[in-house]
């Protein structure tokens, strides 16, 4: 079974030390465009190469979705993750030792008819599906590593961009064009966090902007060396080329800087499930007064072996973060936060028009406004609970706001987002 590696291996101490040896290995392995632009156009597009072959790793079988995406089913023991030097002797974990106790029971809405929501797949289900001991991986193509601002940024997020509640710094937006809706549980240990989301598809004003909404499960301070799991779903047309709304994974040990990455697209985590592919698009989505679609994500520390397990619906245990690749969720985390994201580029010097959630403000209530519900928590005992205390938190209410509630059918739960733009968000 796997042995834990001791975190000082990640330590900015030695990360200092071999500075010079890193940079090196960095334009060696074809990772940066800072490199490789002192280099002729043909040697860059050598360097794109390798890094597509790289990622796209030979498939048993290949699945052409309806959306244009390529799926390779690729054998589980193949995929990125075990390209990292300290996984080359590792032991696929199946199944995780223990789930969390105290799942919400979810109940029928009868009430209301029309609050009843809908089952959710991807949509290259429709041609196929992968065979057992493979995995199904989105194939990256050229032109999603072109659209990055070189190869070494291709798959990540950009530095600082966490919600940090009750921040002081007044010029956060300024600085990072980062905007949150959210709501969080700090104060405590935490093991782990569930949430069900309404999936929508926001319109995006421009390329370089997204739309997200998502679980945050971090550690350590807001600075350098932040820990985060991410997952939920999110629309980004730089990463993805298109539109669609999809699923997504994210991980990072050190803030966003040179660790972690979107979904498959690094060494680290390890995916077990042969259904869902990360980063595929999910379908349906919700309509305005119209019908409601959800996911629900469960991200969880498995008290034996310490790594962090993801599950999608109810049905889908997706793989897991090994726990050597954080230093503070080694142990737990600090916070949980719950809820949207998007990048405010200011385009014309105007707020952007990109939508967080539904693209409508939270007091519009159900078939109008998106929401989280079922918010639980994991606790040092390994049970779900809902939290007592959900702080909120948004930099700029009149472009993307949140309101929190509980009942007996949703738990704890929230509405957010916004139209971003309006005549009070210029």
């Amino acid at each position: 079974m796997f042995t834990t590696m001791g975190s000082a291996q990640f330590s900015h101490g030695h990360r200092r030390r071999n500075g010079k040896m890193l940079f090196f290995l960095v334009c060696l392995w074809g990772l940066s465009l800072s490199c490789a632009g002192r280099l002729s156009p043909s040697r860059q597009k050598l360097e794109v190469q390798k890094h597509l072959k790289r990622l796209n790793k030979p498939p048993i079988k290949t699945i052409k979705s309806p959306d244009g995406d390529i799926i390779d089913c690729v054998h589980i023991s193949h995929q990125p993750a075990f390209d990292h030097p300290f996984l080359k002797d590792h032991k696929i974990q199946a199944r995780p030792d223990y789930n969390p106790d105290g799942l919400f029971v979810e109940k029928k809405m009868s009430r209301e008819p029309n609050e009843r929501t809908n089952s959710i797949t991807q949509l290259w289900h429709m041609n196929g599906k992968c065979p057992a001991d493979t995995i199904p991986i989105r194939r990256t193509k050229k032109d999603d590593v072109l659209r990055a601002s070189s190869v070494k940024r291709y798959g990540k997020k950009k530095h600082r961009s966490i919600p940090k509640p009750r921040s002081a710094e007044p010029d956060l937006i300024n600085q990072s064009g980062h905007q949150h809706a959210i709501a969080y549980v700090e104060g405590d240990k935490y093991y782990g966090a569930k949430a069900t989301i309404n999936v929508w598809e926001p319109k995006i004003q421009q390329p370089n902007e997204f739309s997200l909404s998502q679980i945050w499960v971090l550690g350590g301070s807001f600075g350098e060396d932040l820990n985060s799991i991410e997952a939920g779903w999110q629309v980004s047309p730089d990463l993805y080329g298109d539109n669609n709304t999809r699923l997504f994974t994210y991980w990072t040990s050190d803030a966003y800087q040179a660790t972690g990455c979107y979904n498959l697209l690094c060494s680290g985590f390890i995916q077990v499930n042969n259904e869902i592919a990360m980063g595929a698009s999910i379908s349906p989505v919700s309509g305005f007064r119209n019908s409601q679609y959800d996911i629900s994500i469960l991200i969880w520390k498995d008290p034996k072996e310490g790594h962090w397990w993801m599950q999608f619906g109810s049905d889908y245990v997706l793989g897991y973060w090994p726990s050597f690749l954080f230093s503070y969720l080694t142990e737990s985390a600090s916070m949980i936060e719950w809820g949207g994201e998007v990048v405010n580029s200011e385009p014309d010097g105007h707020h952007t028009s990109t939508q967080m959630g539904s693209g409508h403000f939270p007091e519009q209530g159900f078939g109008k406004s998106s929401y989280f519900r079922n918010i639980q928590y994991v606790d040092s005992s390994n049970n779900l609970k809902a939290p007592k205390d959900l702080g909120t938190f948004t930099e700029q209410s009149n472009c993307y706001d949140v309101q929190t509630g509980s009942n007996s059918d949703w738990g704890r739960f929230f509405y957010y987002g916004g139209p971003g733009r309006n005549p009070n968000c210029p």
